[in-house]
Protein backbone atom coordinates (compact mmCIF):
# COMPACT_ATOMS: atom_id res chain seq x y z
CA UNK A 1 0.00 0.00 0.00
CA UNK A 2 3.15 2.54 -0.24
CA UNK A 3 2.82 5.19 -2.65
CA UNK A 4 6.39 4.96 -4.22
CA UNK A 5 5.80 8.10 -5.93
CA UNK A 6 5.47 10.25 -2.47
CA UNK A 7 8.69 8.01 -1.26
CA UNK A 8 12.02 9.13 0.20
CA UNK A 9 12.73 11.61 -1.84
CA UNK A 10 12.43 12.93 -5.31
CA UNK A 11 15.22 11.75 -7.13
CA UNK A 12 14.40 9.07 -9.86
CA UNK A 13 17.06 6.65 -9.55
CA UNK A 14 19.63 5.94 -7.01
CA UNK A 15 23.29 7.89 -7.38
CA UNK A 16 26.22 6.20 -7.20
CA UNK A 17 28.57 9.08 -7.70
CA UNK A 18 31.51 9.80 -5.75
CA UNK A 19 34.24 12.11 -5.88
CA UNK A 20 37.74 10.42 -7.62
CA UNK A 21 40.51 9.22 -5.91
CA UNK A 22 43.83 9.00 -7.69
CA UNK A 23 43.18 6.56 -10.74
CA UNK A 24 41.02 3.97 -9.07
CA UNK A 25 37.37 2.95 -10.10
CA UNK A 26 35.57 0.53 -7.33
CA UNK A 27 33.58 -2.19 -9.28
CA UNK A 28 30.21 -1.01 -7.32
CA UNK A 29 30.48 1.87 -8.95
CA UNK A 30 31.64 4.20 -6.21
CA UNK A 31 35.01 6.00 -5.56
CA UNK A 32 36.27 7.75 -2.57
CA UNK A 33 38.00 11.75 -2.89
CA UNK A 34 41.82 12.31 -3.13
CA UNK A 35 44.15 12.94 -0.39
CA UNK A 36 43.01 16.70 1.14
CA UNK A 37 42.87 17.56 4.21
CA UNK A 38 39.34 19.09 4.22
CA UNK A 39 37.09 16.37 1.37
CA UNK A 40 34.64 17.63 -0.04
CA UNK A 41 31.22 17.47 1.47
CA UNK A 42 30.33 14.05 -0.18
CA UNK A 43 33.38 12.18 0.08
CA UNK A 44 31.69 8.61 -0.75
CA UNK A 45 28.36 7.48 -2.38
CA UNK A 46 28.64 3.55 -3.24
CA UNK A 47 25.15 1.66 -3.90
CA UNK A 48 22.98 0.25 -5.85
CA UNK A 49 20.13 -2.89 -5.23
CA UNK A 50 22.66 -5.23 -7.00
CA UNK A 51 25.73 -3.87 -4.97
CA UNK A 52 27.13 -6.33 -1.90
CA UNK A 53 30.31 -4.43 -0.12
CA UNK A 54 32.95 -6.34 1.49
CA UNK A 55 33.54 -5.77 4.74
CA UNK A 56 37.46 -5.32 3.29
CA UNK A 57 36.05 -2.43 0.54
CA UNK A 58 34.28 -0.64 3.59
CA UNK A 59 37.05 -0.97 5.88
CA UNK A 60 39.20 0.32 2.79
CA UNK A 61 37.18 3.43 2.16
CA UNK A 62 36.88 4.65 6.03
CA UNK A 63 40.51 4.10 5.67
CA UNK A 64 40.45 6.68 2.78
CA UNK A 65 38.43 8.75 4.26
CA UNK A 66 40.22 9.34 7.58
CA UNK A 67 43.52 9.79 6.13
CA UNK A 68 41.72 12.50 3.96
CA UNK A 69 40.95 13.91 7.49
CA UNK A 70 44.24 14.27 8.66
CA UNK A 71 45.78 13.42 11.99
CA UNK A 72 43.59 14.07 15.11
CA UNK A 73 43.47 14.39 18.66
CA UNK A 74 40.10 13.97 19.87
CA UNK A 75 37.91 11.60 18.13
CA UNK A 76 34.01 10.79 19.18
CA UNK A 77 32.53 8.12 17.77
CA UNK A 78 28.30 8.40 17.94
CA UNK A 79 27.02 4.96 16.97
CA UNK A 80 24.18 3.38 17.55
CA UNK A 81 22.97 1.02 20.17
CA UNK A 82 22.36 -2.59 19.96
CA UNK A 83 18.87 -2.15 18.60
CA UNK A 84 21.16 -1.40 15.30
CA UNK A 85 23.09 -4.57 15.51
CA UNK A 86 22.62 -5.05 12.17
CA UNK A 87 23.35 -2.00 10.82
CA UNK A 88 27.34 -2.50 10.88
CA UNK A 89 27.91 0.39 12.08
CA UNK A 90 29.59 -1.49 15.49
CA UNK A 91 32.14 -3.14 13.01
CA UNK A 92 32.92 0.52 11.26
CA UNK A 93 33.48 1.85 15.25
CA UNK A 94 35.82 -0.80 15.00
CA UNK A 95 37.22 -0.05 12.02
CA UNK A 96 38.29 3.37 13.16
CA UNK A 97 39.67 2.93 16.54
CA UNK A 98 41.72 0.47 14.45
CA UNK A 99 42.53 3.17 11.94
CA UNK A 100 43.99 5.36 15.13
CA UNK A 101 45.86 2.98 16.69
CA UNK A 102 43.37 2.90 19.21
CA UNK A 103 42.97 -1.13 19.68
CA UNK A 104 44.42 -3.88 17.46
CA UNK A 105 43.21 -5.47 14.67
CA UNK A 106 40.23 -8.37 15.26
CA UNK A 107 40.91 -9.56 11.83
CA UNK A 108 44.56 -9.36 11.11
CA UNK A 109 43.89 -10.92 7.54
CA UNK A 110 41.75 -8.22 6.64
CA UNK A 111 44.24 -5.48 8.43
CA UNK A 112 46.95 -6.67 5.59
CA UNK A 113 44.41 -6.70 3.19
CA UNK A 114 43.26 -3.36 3.99
CA UNK A 115 47.09 -2.39 4.59
CA UNK A 116 47.95 -3.43 0.79
CA UNK A 117 45.07 -1.77 -0.60
CA UNK A 118 45.46 1.42 1.13
CA UNK A 119 49.56 1.43 -0.37
CA UNK A 120 48.04 0.57 -3.69
CA UNK A 121 45.64 3.61 -4.08
CA UNK A 122 48.96 6.01 -2.74
CA UNK A 123 46.68 6.85 1.11
CA UNK A 124 48.88 8.14 3.42
CA UNK A 125 49.79 5.73 6.94
CA UNK A 126 47.52 5.96 9.59
CA UNK A 127 48.97 8.26 12.32
CA UNK A 128 51.29 7.15 14.78
CA UNK A 129 49.82 9.05 17.81
CA UNK A 130 46.89 7.45 19.45
CA UNK A 131 44.03 10.15 19.72
CA UNK A 132 41.46 10.72 22.44
CA UNK A 133 38.38 8.31 21.19
CA UNK A 134 35.20 8.26 23.19
CA UNK A 135 32.49 6.29 21.87
CA UNK A 136 28.63 7.23 23.12
CA UNK A 137 26.11 4.85 21.92
CA UNK A 138 23.18 6.82 20.56
CA UNK A 139 20.25 5.40 23.24
CA UNK A 140 17.63 7.76 23.01
CA UNK A 141 15.73 6.42 25.58
CA UNK A 142 16.48 3.07 25.15
CA UNK A 143 18.30 1.06 27.97
CA UNK A 144 22.04 1.03 28.55
CA UNK A 145 23.76 -1.35 26.48
CA UNK A 146 25.36 -4.49 28.57
CA UNK A 147 29.15 -5.73 28.04
CA UNK A 148 27.83 -8.64 26.01
CA UNK A 149 25.53 -6.37 23.65
CA UNK A 150 29.15 -4.14 23.43
CA UNK A 151 31.27 -7.24 22.99
CA UNK A 152 28.75 -8.95 19.95
CA UNK A 153 28.52 -4.99 18.63
CA UNK A 154 32.19 -3.75 18.56
CA UNK A 155 34.14 -6.26 19.21
CA UNK A 156 36.56 -7.68 21.63
CA UNK A 157 39.28 -5.38 21.81
CA UNK A 158 36.79 -2.63 22.40
CA UNK A 159 34.72 -4.04 24.72
CA UNK A 160 38.09 -5.38 26.58
CA UNK A 161 38.82 -1.27 27.93
CA UNK A 162 35.31 -0.71 29.37
CA UNK A 163 37.38 -2.89 32.28
CA UNK A 164 40.95 -2.67 32.20
CA UNK A 165 41.49 -0.11 35.38
CA UNK A 166 44.87 0.90 33.70
CA UNK A 167 42.70 3.16 30.68
CA UNK A 168 39.54 4.78 30.64
CA UNK A 169 36.75 3.17 29.71
CA UNK A 170 35.88 4.67 25.78
CA UNK A 171 32.46 3.99 26.56
CA UNK A 172 30.25 6.80 27.83
CA UNK A 173 26.79 5.88 28.54
CA UNK A 174 24.01 8.79 27.37
CA UNK A 175 21.45 9.88 29.93
CA UNK A 176 18.66 11.78 27.87
CA UNK A 177 17.32 13.07 31.23
CA UNK A 178 20.83 14.85 33.05
CA UNK A 179 23.19 14.95 30.37
CA UNK A 180 22.28 17.79 27.41
CA UNK A 181 22.53 20.88 26.83
CA UNK A 182 20.15 22.79 24.41
CA UNK A 183 21.93 24.70 22.08
CA UNK A 184 19.12 26.28 19.81
CA UNK A 185 15.35 26.33 18.68
CA UNK A 186 13.42 25.31 15.74
CA UNK A 187 10.81 28.07 15.44
CA UNK A 188 7.42 27.32 17.02
CA UNK A 189 6.03 27.71 12.90
CA UNK A 190 7.57 24.86 11.96
CA UNK A 191 6.08 22.43 14.94
CA UNK A 192 2.70 24.43 14.53
CA UNK A 193 3.03 22.81 10.63
CA UNK A 194 4.27 19.53 11.69
CA UNK A 195 0.93 18.47 14.63
CA UNK A 196 -1.44 20.51 12.53
CA UNK A 197 -1.58 23.51 15.07
CA UNK A 198 -1.61 21.00 18.03
CA UNK A 199 1.37 22.42 19.08
CA UNK A 200 2.83 25.90 18.47
CA UNK A 201 6.13 26.01 20.72
CA UNK A 202 9.77 26.17 19.55
CA UNK A 203 11.28 22.60 19.13
CA UNK A 204 14.79 22.43 21.03
CA UNK A 205 18.04 21.42 19.72
CA UNK A 206 19.51 19.14 22.47
CA UNK A 207 22.56 17.38 22.90
CA UNK A 208 24.79 15.56 25.19
CA UNK A 209 27.19 17.97 26.92
CA UNK A 210 30.77 16.26 26.00
CA UNK A 211 28.96 16.05 22.23
CA UNK A 212 29.02 19.94 22.60
CA UNK A 213 32.20 20.35 23.77
CA UNK A 214 33.87 19.57 20.74
CA UNK A 215 32.53 22.57 19.17
CA UNK A 216 34.90 24.39 17.19
CA UNK A 217 34.94 27.53 19.63
CA UNK A 218 36.05 25.40 21.85
CA UNK A 219 39.35 24.25 20.17
CA UNK A 220 42.86 26.22 21.00
CA UNK A 221 43.00 28.72 17.30
CA UNK A 222 46.83 28.61 18.45
CA UNK A 223 47.12 24.63 17.64
CA UNK A 224 48.71 23.43 14.20
CA UNK A 225 45.63 20.60 15.22
CA UNK A 226 42.62 20.45 12.87
CA UNK A 227 39.29 20.96 15.60
CA UNK A 228 37.85 17.72 17.59
CA UNK A 229 36.13 15.13 15.55
CA UNK A 230 33.01 14.04 15.63
CA UNK A 231 31.50 10.97 13.20
CA UNK A 232 28.04 9.73 13.46
CA UNK A 233 27.65 6.26 12.61
CA UNK A 234 24.45 4.35 11.63
CA UNK A 235 21.94 2.75 8.98
CA UNK A 236 19.13 4.74 6.87
CA UNK A 237 16.06 2.23 7.28
CA UNK A 238 12.59 2.87 7.35
CA UNK A 239 11.88 4.66 10.55
CA UNK A 240 8.08 5.02 12.41
CA UNK A 241 9.09 8.83 13.82
CA UNK A 242 11.89 10.65 11.49
CA UNK A 243 10.33 8.85 8.31
CA UNK A 244 13.94 7.26 7.42
CA UNK A 245 16.11 6.33 10.27
CA UNK A 246 19.90 8.03 11.65
CA UNK A 247 21.67 11.19 9.83
CA UNK A 248 20.64 14.23 12.87
CA UNK A 249 17.90 11.98 14.32
CA UNK A 250 21.38 9.88 16.03
CA UNK A 251 22.40 13.01 17.24
CA UNK A 252 19.19 15.40 18.38
CA UNK A 253 17.23 12.36 19.19
CA UNK A 254 20.06 9.14 19.93
CA UNK A 255 22.24 11.68 22.13
CA UNK A 256 19.26 14.11 22.41
CA UNK A 257 17.31 15.48 25.58
CA UNK A 258 14.01 15.20 27.39
CA UNK A 259 12.51 18.28 25.83
CA UNK A 260 13.44 17.34 22.48
CA UNK A 261 12.75 13.46 22.06
CA UNK A 262 9.21 14.17 23.99
CA UNK A 263 8.48 16.45 21.32
CA UNK A 264 9.81 14.88 18.01
CA UNK A 265 8.30 11.76 19.00
CA UNK A 266 4.77 13.06 20.06
CA UNK A 267 4.96 15.23 16.41
CA UNK A 268 5.90 12.22 14.63
CA UNK A 269 2.71 10.11 16.22
CA UNK A 270 0.28 13.56 15.54
CA UNK A 271 1.41 13.72 11.93
CA UNK A 272 1.05 10.06 11.26
CA UNK A 273 3.34 7.19 10.70
CA UNK A 274 1.22 6.41 7.43
CA UNK A 275 2.49 10.03 6.38
CA UNK A 276 6.19 9.49 7.31
CA UNK A 277 6.97 5.62 7.25
CA UNK A 278 9.94 5.90 4.23
CA UNK A 279 9.77 9.15 3.25
CA UNK A 280 12.96 11.28 3.70
CA UNK A 281 11.54 14.56 3.54
CA UNK A 282 9.13 15.10 5.99
CA UNK A 283 7.87 18.35 8.59
CA UNK A 284 9.59 16.43 11.36
CA UNK A 285 12.61 15.62 9.21
CA UNK A 286 13.00 19.79 8.23
CA UNK A 287 12.85 20.75 11.90
CA UNK A 288 15.95 18.72 12.38
CA UNK A 289 17.47 19.53 9.40
CA UNK A 290 17.24 23.34 10.17
CA UNK A 291 18.66 22.52 13.60
CA UNK A 292 21.37 20.81 11.88
CA UNK A 293 22.28 23.77 9.59
CA UNK A 294 22.19 26.33 11.78
CA UNK A 295 24.03 25.28 14.46
CA UNK A 296 25.74 21.47 13.62
CA UNK A 297 27.57 22.72 10.39
CA UNK A 298 28.65 25.52 11.62
CA UNK A 299 30.21 24.60 15.23
CA UNK A 300 31.03 21.45 14.63
CA UNK A 301 33.93 19.61 12.36
CA UNK A 302 31.10 16.60 11.86
CA UNK A 303 30.53 13.34 9.56
CA UNK A 304 28.17 10.89 8.49
CA UNK A 305 29.26 7.54 7.50
CA UNK A 306 25.88 5.43 6.70
CA UNK A 307 25.01 2.43 5.51
CA UNK A 308 22.24 0.95 3.68
CA UNK A 309 21.60 -2.73 4.44
CA UNK A 310 19.17 -5.08 2.13
CA UNK A 311 18.68 -9.07 1.84
CA UNK A 312 20.99 -10.75 -0.72
CA UNK A 313 17.96 -12.49 -2.98
CA UNK A 314 19.84 -15.65 -3.51
CA UNK A 315 21.62 -16.10 0.05
CA UNK A 316 18.91 -14.49 2.05
CA UNK A 317 21.84 -12.85 4.39
CA UNK A 318 21.77 -9.34 4.74
CA UNK A 319 24.64 -7.67 3.76
CA UNK A 320 26.13 -4.23 2.97
CA UNK A 321 23.77 -2.36 -0.24
CA UNK A 322 25.03 1.19 0.61
CA UNK A 323 28.00 3.25 2.02
CA UNK A 324 27.66 6.98 2.00
CA UNK A 325 30.19 9.72 3.66
CA UNK A 326 29.22 12.62 3.60
CA UNK A 327 29.09 16.08 6.38
CA UNK A 328 25.83 17.12 5.41
CA UNK A 329 22.10 16.41 3.71
CA UNK A 330 23.31 14.71 0.66
CA UNK A 331 24.56 11.48 1.71
CA UNK A 332 21.49 10.97 3.86
CA UNK A 333 19.32 11.87 0.69
CA UNK A 334 21.32 9.42 -1.67
CA UNK A 335 21.11 6.62 1.58
CA UNK A 336 17.24 6.98 1.35
CA UNK A 337 16.78 7.01 -2.09
CA UNK A 338 18.71 3.31 -2.13
CA UNK A 339 16.69 2.61 1.19
CA UNK A 340 13.56 2.88 -0.31
CA UNK A 341 14.11 0.44 -3.43
CA UNK A 342 15.95 -2.41 -0.83
CA UNK A 343 13.95 -1.79 2.73
CA UNK A 344 10.27 -1.80 0.86
CA UNK A 345 8.29 -5.17 0.17
CA UNK A 346 5.09 -4.30 -1.66
CA UNK A 347 3.10 -6.54 -2.12
CA UNK A 348 0.38 -7.22 -4.88
CA UNK A 349 -2.32 -7.24 -1.83
CA UNK A 350 -3.29 -7.12 1.22
CA UNK A 351 -2.88 -10.06 3.91
CA UNK A 352 -5.74 -11.13 6.06
CA UNK A 353 -3.23 -12.47 8.79
CA UNK A 354 0.13 -11.12 9.39
CA UNK A 355 2.85 -13.12 12.05
CA UNK A 356 5.92 -11.40 13.15
CA UNK A 357 8.56 -13.02 14.96
CA UNK A 358 10.72 -10.34 17.33
CA UNK A 359 14.42 -11.77 17.90
CA UNK A 360 16.50 -10.83 21.40
CA UNK A 361 16.98 -7.29 20.14
CA UNK A 362 13.58 -6.80 21.03
CA UNK A 363 12.90 -7.14 24.94
CA UNK A 364 10.46 -4.18 25.30
CA UNK A 365 7.18 -2.96 23.57
CA UNK A 366 8.77 0.25 22.90
CA UNK A 367 10.68 -1.25 20.38
CA UNK A 368 8.74 -4.50 19.82
CA UNK A 369 6.01 -2.25 18.32
CA UNK A 370 8.08 -1.86 15.56
CA UNK A 371 5.88 -5.07 14.21
CA UNK A 372 3.26 -3.27 13.98
CA UNK A 373 4.87 -0.06 12.40
CA UNK A 374 6.54 -1.76 9.74
CA UNK A 375 2.85 -4.12 8.96
CA UNK A 376 0.49 -1.41 9.63
CA UNK A 377 0.60 -0.01 5.85
CA UNK A 378 0.03 -3.25 4.23
CA UNK A 379 -1.79 -5.70 6.15
CA UNK A 380 -5.68 -5.50 5.04
CA UNK A 381 -8.37 -3.26 6.86
CA UNK A 382 -9.70 -5.49 9.80
CA UNK A 383 -6.99 -8.24 9.26
CA UNK A 384 -5.20 -10.00 12.10
CA UNK A 385 -1.24 -9.41 13.30
CA UNK A 386 0.14 -12.20 15.20
CA UNK A 387 3.45 -11.25 17.35
CA UNK A 388 5.43 -13.50 19.05
CA UNK A 389 7.93 -11.84 21.21
CA UNK A 390 9.85 -14.25 23.47
CA UNK A 391 12.65 -11.93 25.14
CA UNK A 392 9.78 -8.77 25.51
CA UNK A 393 10.03 -8.30 29.45
CA UNK A 394 8.91 -4.39 29.52
CA UNK A 395 7.31 -1.60 28.68
CA UNK A 396 9.10 1.65 28.18
CA UNK A 397 13.26 1.30 27.68
CA UNK A 398 12.99 3.98 30.43
CA UNK A 399 12.47 3.28 34.14
CA UNK A 400 9.65 6.33 34.01
CA UNK A 401 8.13 5.69 30.99
CA UNK A 402 7.65 2.41 31.64
CA UNK A 403 5.55 3.03 34.48
CA UNK A 404 3.27 5.47 32.56
CA UNK A 405 2.53 3.07 29.65
CA UNK A 406 1.89 0.67 32.51
CA UNK A 407 -0.41 2.96 34.47
CA UNK A 408 -2.36 3.92 31.11
CA UNK A 409 -1.71 1.01 28.79
CA UNK A 410 -2.39 0.84 24.96
CA UNK A 411 -5.93 2.49 24.83
CA UNK A 412 -5.83 4.61 21.06
CA UNK A 413 -5.85 7.85 19.87
CA UNK A 414 -8.78 9.13 21.58
CA UNK A 415 -8.55 7.67 24.89
CA UNK A 416 -4.92 8.65 25.46
CA UNK A 417 -5.43 12.37 24.34
CA UNK A 418 -7.83 12.29 26.89
CA UNK A 419 -5.88 11.62 29.90
CA UNK A 420 -3.17 13.44 28.74
CA UNK A 421 -5.32 16.31 29.23
CA UNK A 422 -6.17 15.09 33.02
CA UNK A 423 -2.21 13.80 33.99
CA UNK A 424 0.45 16.58 33.86
CA UNK A 425 2.91 13.02 34.03
CA UNK A 426 1.49 12.14 31.02
CA UNK A 427 1.81 16.00 29.43
CA UNK A 428 5.91 16.44 30.36
CA UNK A 429 6.33 12.69 29.09
CA UNK A 430 5.12 13.09 25.70
CA UNK A 431 6.96 10.31 24.05
CA UNK A 432 4.84 8.25 26.36
CA UNK A 433 1.85 9.21 25.27
CA UNK A 434 3.54 9.06 21.72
Amino acid sequence: KFDEENGANSAPQVQTKTTMTSNENNKNNGTTASNTTQPPSLFCSIGSPETSLSNETVQQKVNEFLSALGPRRDVLILPPDFTRFHSQAGMITRFVSEYYNFTKPENPTTSTANTAAAAASSSPSPPASVPKLQIIPALGTHAPMTHSQIDLMFGKELASKTNDPDVENPFVVHNWRDDVVTIGYAPATMVSEATYGMVHEPWPAQLNKLVWERRKDNHDASSSDLPPLVLSIGQVVPHEVMGMANFNKNLFVGVGGVEAINLSHFIGAVHGMEKLMGRGQNPLRSILNYASETFLQTNLDLWYILTVMGTNDKTGEVEIKGLYIGRDEECYNLACDLSLKVNFNLLEKSPKKMVVYLNEEYHSTWLGNKSIYRTRMAIDDGGELVVLAPSVEMFGEDGHIDELIRKVGYVGTPKIMEEMGKDEDLKNNLSAVA
